[in-house]
């Protein structure tokens, strides 16, 4: 009994340093959260304003763009996958793993060469794990992304989509976690590239577009905007995937504080009940004794 109760007491303290762990995260998280959030906001502006650009030129320039051409005769296709570079925030990356799974055996059985790109340390060691090779991740940055990391990504990309060699590829998907809002935080594929301009003009509604004056022209306007406006949209789901991290780390280390809190309770009430039977044996050796020692 004595053993039992130094195991249970071993087990109470050893929970206890876990739940300080957990519930430091998820005050850690919970204070990045808002910062996060408000990052998403700010980029939502000029996201909104770019849109309209896009679309306002695209009216008064030839579409035959580069970055708005299919190219059919490429069979590889990029694929971004942002995941987080550190654990214990629920199933982020697995739901994003998950979807981007879903994603690459679509391309396969279209007859297309998946090329990786990953952002976060748990997508390069899934990958890495598996002996798939990626041709590109970055890593450092999940929860709070710089416009120079965007940058170097949307640089990355677009120079494989642009490339003429044997390293060119014809599509860019997207594969990363819209925040919604601090409970739901949903995986999403998007394909970046080739550009669909009529998706630029839903997105401003039936709003008149803004009278501009194009100098030199309209297509040379057109060729300056469309790579920050890929830049801009990568950046925006890049915020949204870190502020749905923080979101989830949150939610999941709150959970496991909970879960510590009520194996404490569990392991305490296991201790109380193997000391009482301890005592329990100690009285009953004690009467024993007594008795022996009486009718002797």
């Amino acid at each position: 009994m004595a053993g039992q109760q130094r195991v249970y007491r071993q087990r109470i303290r050893s929970t206890q340093s876990l739940k300080k762990i957990f519930r430091a995260m998820e005050l850690i998280a919970a204070s990045r959260i808002g910062k996060a959030r408000a990052r998403v906001d700010a980029a939502s502006p000029y996201a909104r304003a770019i849109t309209r650009a896009v679309s306002a030129v695209a009216t008064h320039a030839d579409v035959d763009h580069p970055l708005t051409t299919e190219r059919a005769e490429l069979r590889r296709a990029a694929v971004l996958i942002v995941t987080a570079d550190r654990g214990m925030a629920g199933a982020y990356s697995a739901s994003v793993l998950r979807e981007a799974e879903r994603l690459l055996d679509q391309l396969v059985e279209e007859g297309k060469e998946p090329v990786l790109y990953v952002t976060g340390r748990r997508g390069v060691s899934y990958f890495s794990f598996r002996h798939r090779e990626t041709a590109r991740h970055w890593t450092g940055s999940s929860d709070a992304p710089t416009l120079e990391t965007a940058r170097e990504v949307v640089d990355t990309l677009l120079a494989a989509f642009l490339s003429e060699g044997d390293d060119a590829v014809g599509e860019l998907h997207v594969v990363y976690t819209q925040f919604v809002n601090m409970v739901s935080q949903t995986p999403r594929v998007v394909r970046m590239l080739p550009l669909e301009v009529v998706e630029g003009v839903a997105e401003v509604g039936t709003e008149p577009l803004p009278l501009y004056e194009f100098e030199p022209s309209a297509d040379v306007v057109l060729d300056a905007l469309l790579p920050r406006y890929v830049q801009s949209r990568i950046y925006s789901f890049l915020l949204q995937a870190a502020a749905s991290e923080l979101a989830s780390r949150q939610r999941a280390m709150h959970t496991a504080t909970e879960n510590a809190e009520e194996l404490i309770r569990t392991f305490t009430r296991l201790a109380n009940q193997a000391r009482q039977a301890e005592i329990t044996q100690e009285i009953s050796e004690i009467v024993s004794g007594a008795d022996a020692l009486a009718s002797s």
